[in-house]
């Protein structure tokens, strides 16, 4: 497969009173053209800042991209100018947002801010920006664009405003789609309709997508790959059935262990104790450890775990009693081994 967009060793950190917020710390992926890239972990990992590094839309003050280097078609963003950024973003890499009703302008139509998305990147007239606007808001299931168009975001319900930042963020056809959350406070019929719409986009368009989000029940069905971020870091990376198969990292153990399962009394659903640290403040070590089952006092409090891969599943996890057993990468924390 062809890389669309390679990050590698990305550092975006945040300078406050506080001290440095170490947000994005080290981050190396890649994403094949077409396919569907899942990051999940807990609020505070990282996961969002690394997105909209990705579009370079850190507020700066108090943000700022340290190092690193994102690839996009082969071409560095971090040293892009101003202007050609922005020829980019929304034209070939657009982004929903976490939240619609604080992303859309609240006073202006909603047509009217699709339609600058198009004008902004293309020379059409007022009617053929229009026409597409309407055209877009209609493929997005919307059953009447034309009240959509005139309407303002907060006549809206959240379902509505979704499609509308879908709309927006599709209507230039971008080659990548970063979905931050894109679920996030709709009911489950909506959520279905939603993530039923994004992968019919994706078909539609030939896109590249990367979602952010915290339901793993979401990831098992969009993603052909998983990034399972903590504390800044990746933790975890594969495919998604072979990371839900034989998840190493005891991190992506508990968040699996979390999910509610069919027929399982509410009083067994496990938990991760504790909460993710603060980014001026990282245990060193494994950044994980004080939260970790599996502990042991010494090593993991001391040294940063390197990363083992397995080049056969192409399953990378990052934890220092992973070891490797014939082709196999093995997590030694009481988890049935996957036969070959």
């Amino acid at each position: 497969m062809d890389a669309l967009l390679t990050v590698n060793d990305l550092k975006t950190y945040f300078f406050t009173d506080r001290g440095q917020a170490r947000a994005v710390d080290g981050v190396s992926f890649q994403v094949d053209k077409g396919e569907t890239l899942g990051i999940v972990g807990e609020s505070g990992c990282g996961k969002s800042v690394t997105g909209l590094s990705i579009m370079r839309l850190i507020q700066q003050p108090p943000g700022r991209i340290l190092s690193g280097s994102i690839r996009f078609r082969a071409r560095e963003l971090l040293t892009l100018p101003g202007p050609e950024m922005r020829n980019i973003r929304g034209n070939d890499i657009s982004m929903i947002f976490q939240e619609p009703l604080t992303s859309l302008n609240p006073v202006f139509p909603c047509g009217s801010q699709i339609e600058e998305a198009i004008r902004g990147h293309e020379h059409v007239s007022k009617s053929q920006a229009r026409q597409r606007t309407l055209g877009m808001l209609d493929m997005t299931g919307i059953p009447n664009p034309e009240y959509c168009y005139r309407a303002y975001p907060h006549h809206l319900s959240g379902g509505m405003r979704q499609r509308v930042m879908i709309a927006m963020a599709l209507v230039c056809r971008p080659e990548l789609l970063i979905a931050d959350e894109p679920t996030t406070a709709l009911d489950v019929t909506v959520q279905a309709q939603i993530l039923r719409l994004i992968r019919n986009l994706q078909a539609q368009f030939g896109m590249t997508v990367i979602l952010i989000s915290h339901d793993l029940g979401v990831i098992a069905e969009m993603a052909d790959h998983l990034l399972v971020m903590y504390a800044g870091k990746i933790v975890e990376f594969g495919s998604v059935k072979e990371v839900f198969a034989n998840p190493l990292h005891p991190y992506t153990q508990g968040l699996l262990q979390s999910v509610p399962k069919l027929h399982q009394p509410a009083e067994k659903l496990a938990g991760i104790p504790g909460a993710v640290p603060s980014a001026e403040n990282f245990p060193a070590g494994c950044r994980f450890h004080p939260r970790c089952p599996f502990n042991d006092g010494e090593i993991c409090g001391r040294e940063e775990p390197a990363f083992h891969e397995n080049s056969t599943w192409n399953h990378t996890a990052r934890c220092h009693y992973i070891t490797t057993e014939g082709d196999q990468l093995v997590s030694p924390h009481g988890l049935e081994k996957r036969s070959t």
